[in-house]
């Protein structure tokens, strides 16, 4: 497996998603204590990463959050362990997770089958700023 940074939490998002794309403009502005790295699920490094860890994409497509040599989470529970990590109030939404697993993957399925037609879509991923290009590890 490719060589990733062991003490950060790894991100991987769909990098042509509008949401997406706000999402991790959001987390980056509100990851105080440097916890996460980014790659977008289309890149090389996403997809080695994917198949590596033997996700089948197509029962989720929108966010992964991997921690090395630990676990990952996808759908709503990785939504809620980022909010965790978060210093704002989303850190609050973590505790949204004692709602059953079925219930808050369906909201996050309607939600994630629906973000383009809501929020659009790219033709390619975004390429970060060179302030932010530390973040990304592609």
């Amino acid at each position: 497996m490719i060589n990733l940074p062991e003490n950060k939490k790894i991100i991987l998002f769909d990098g042509v998603c509008n949401l997406c794309d706000a999402s991790v403009q959001f987390i980056i502005k509100n990851d105080k204590n440097d916890v996460f790295r980014f790659v977008a699920i289309q890149s090389e490094l996403g997809q080695q990463i994917i198949n590596y860890l033997k996700i089948d994409i197509s029962k989720t497509d929108s966010i992964i959050l991997y921690e090395p040599k630990v676990a990952y989470y996808f759908k709503a529970e990785a939504a809620l362990r980022i909010a965790k990590e978060l210093k704002s109030w989303h850190t609050v939404l973590y505790y949204f997770n004692f709602i059953p697993n079925w219930l808050k993957n369906s909201i996050y399925d309607f939600i994630a089958k629906n973000r383009y037609k809501w929020y659009g879509k790219k033709e390619a991923c975004m390429i970060p700023t060179p302030e932010l290009k530390a973040k990304f590890l592609q």
